[in-house]
């Protein structure tokens, strides 16, 4: 049975491989500069569309952890974000107006970029409502975490995506462009979350959070999944699954626990919240290009129009990654 189990997972992997080399000859190149790759650069990987205001500050950020490298997906941008990253000095982007759906919601174009730019190289995997906090990250750069990771013989790393908002209806919380989206949405949920393990590719599934309970109470088992592994130091011959929630082989999705204890783990704080995501469902909903018939931004849309506040009496006001190691929301594992 342990045989038939490995030949299933090795050719859905091989599958995911053969399409995403298919699916890549949509792309595009804009701007490319991955000739300035060294063999140990730091990267990041992201798909976008319509997200210039958000820009400044994602890269802002990353740069500030280290990431060298950014290698963009533009899916068919209207407001001037492919023309801002092309203009980055550390930028490779490229273009395609092809089927986000149809590409595995992009998985398809960044597993592509990763084999052919990733290989033996740190990777970082987000969206850019997505901002990365690791143990030690207020004293630490992101090489002192990869490099650590190395010298214990690991190479991914674990993530809870912890959703922010702010205090009062998100509908009224606008972001300027270049903000710290936090300095708006700065209270998360330190509770109300359910784990189950699927042990068929070994990886947690984490539901709940403030998306549970106020857009999908009624069926919580739809909910959005929480768990992301997001760093990963790449080999050619890996694959992502189902967005950045799993991958084959199915040992990178271990990285919650060890015969020795709990591994080092970190949270991806999620910007989704403020005012912007009012325009922003109603688009997705339109394209309809998103998971389940963007059943996600349809129930975001409704609670919207109702001026939902995610704030209550038990949100938690965000401070730093200490915090959410005392919550149990991360853990710095055995890194001193």
């Amino acid at each position: 049975m342990r045989g038939v189990r490995s030949y299933r997972l090795r050719w859905m992997r091989k599958r995911w491989l053969i399409r995403a080399r298919r699916k890549a000859q949509a792309l595009k190149p804009v701007q490319d500069r991955t000739k300035a790759l060294k063999p140990n650069s730091l990267l990041l990987f992201a798909t976008i569309r319509n997200e210039r205001s958000r820009l400044p500050y994602f890269l802002k950020y990353y740069r500030d952890l280290g990431v060298e490298q950014f290698l963009f997906v533009d899916n068919g941008s209207e407001d001037g974000s492919a023309e801002y990253l092309a203009a980055q000095p550390d930028v490779s982007l490229w273009s395609t107006r092809a089927s986000y759906k149809s590409a595995r919601f992009g998985m398809d174009w960044i597993n592509a970029l990763l084999r052919k730019y990733a290989h033996g190289r740190w990777a970082l995997v987000v969206d850019v409502d997505e901002f990365f906090v690791y143990p030690f990250c207020d004293t630490r750069p992101l090489r002192a975490l990869t490099d650590w990771l190395d010298d214990s013989g690991l190479r991914s790393f674990g993530t809870l995506i912890l959703d922010m908002y702010p205090k009062g209806p998100v509908c009224e919380q606008p972001c300027a462009e270049g903000q710290n989206p936090f300095e708006i949405a700065s209270y998360f949920d330190s509770g109300n979350y359910a784990i189950t393990m699927n042990r068929f590719k070994r990886n947690l599934w984490i539901q709940g959070g403030p998306r549970a309970r106020a857009f999908f109470a009624d069926q919580p088992k739809a909910a959005p999944a929480l768990n992301k592994v997001p760093l990963i130091k790449w080999h050619r011959s890996f694959a992502y699954v189902s967005s950045t929630h799993m991958l084959l082989p199915r040992g990178l999705n271990l990285t919650y626990d060890t015969l020795g204890g709990e591994k080092a783990s970190g949270c991806l704080l999620h910007a989704k919240f403020i005012a912007s995501l009012a325009d922003k469902a109603q688009e997705e909903i339109a394209r309809g290009e998103h998971y389940a018939s963007g059943r996600e931004y349809h129930a975001y849309a409704e609670g919207l129009q109702d001026r939902t506040d995610l704030w209550n009496k038990w949100s938690e006001r965000f401070i730093n990654w200490r915090q959410l190691e005392i919550m149990g929301l991360m853990s710095k594992g055995n890194w001193a």
